[in-house]
């Protein structure tokens, strides 16, 4: 990577950081499915003109994709956003961004089980690594032990929504290869939003909603999605996705910072040291990190 490349992994960290602070500012007056819903419609809102003035034939991209381009719409923005909008009214920032951080270990399951890819030793170890913080972490934060039922529900929502990551960067992967990066992130935008319309209508809060409610909504829908986006995709295009995709790696400083800073969140002993075991677990399984060598072949399907 170059400086500026650096420089924009950085800033997408911070954004995408950001976006668990927006939820829990936010997501108390609007609700979660409002929240979700207004996310998306914004992101479309910032990405559709980008579209329509950088590609020549901008709907022609998406001909014949519409029932692949639902099923990411739906698995990689409309649900798993649902899924954090709920879980930011029961848990910190801090820690929902640390559960984000395993989509890579679920990518690299759900990869090995669809599509076959060959999983060494090593990954093998990172996957067991990073679902053993993660399970550490979720019985102590979540008092699945016997407490608070809303927090528990609120960690599953999360591994629910990394889940979908997961699935929805596969069937990209499988259904979408050739479409461009800037009409796949502006047609599933506008699947989710369409995805999520009539559950928003359905929960729109009658109360007034206050400044801070807005901005925060709106922060997390151009900055956190729509220009998110942008970046992210430009970065895949520079440095490749295998670089551009460490950015899992620096979302949860940023989200336990901006929590910390913003809201008081604690940072506690549990949080860092599960983290660091599902970051190193997630190093291992996606070939990021490799103590013991290379993979021989390590894209070569099982079968």
């Amino acid at each position: 990577m170059k400086g500026r490349d650096r420089l924009e992994l950085v800033l997408l960290a911070a954004l995408w950081g950001g976006s668990f602070l927006f939820m829990r500012l936010a997501v108390p007056a609007f609700g979660a499915s409002a929240l979700a819903a207004l996310r998306v419609a914004v992101a479309s809102a910032v990405l559709l003109p980008l579209l329509l003035f950088t590609l020549p034939r901008p709907l022609a991209a998406w001909s014949g994709r519409w029932r692949a381009l639902t099923v990411v719409g739906l698995l990689n923005s409309a649900l798993p956003f649902l899924c954090y909008s709920y879980a930011a009214q029961s848990i910190s920032a801090g820690l929902a961004s640390i559960f984000n951080a395993t989509t890579p270990l679920w990518g690299a399951l759900v990869a090995w089980l669809w599509l076959g890819e060959r999983l060494n030793g090593q990954r093998l170890l990172g996957l067991a690594l990073g679902f053993a913080g993660v399970l550490g972490l979720a019985w102590d934060k979540a008092s699945f032990k016997g407490g608070a039922t809303d927090t528990g529900l609120a960690v599953l929502a999360c591994l629910a929504a990394t889940l979908m990551y997961g699935i929805a960067a596969n069937a990209t992967r499988r259904w979408l290869t050739g479409v461009p990066a800037l009409a796949l992130a502006t047609g599933s935008q506008m699947v989710a939003t369409l995805a999520l319309a009539l559950p928003a209508a359905l929960a729109w809060p009658a109360q007034p909603i206050g400044a801070t409610a807005w901005t925060a909504a709106l922060a997390l829908g151009v900055l956190s999605t729509g220009v998110a986006y942008v970046l992210y995709f430009r970065l895949i295009a520079r440095v490749g996705p295998a670089n551009a995709t460490t950015v899992t790696y620096l979302i949860p400083l940023f989200a336990v910072l901006w929590g910390a800073l913003a809201l008081q969140e604690a940072v506690t002993l549990s949080m860092l040291a599960g983290g660091a075991v599902i970051l190193l677990g997630t190093s291992l399984a996606t070939g990021w990190w490799q103590p013991f060598g290379p993979a021989r072949d390590p894209g070569k399907p099982a079968r």
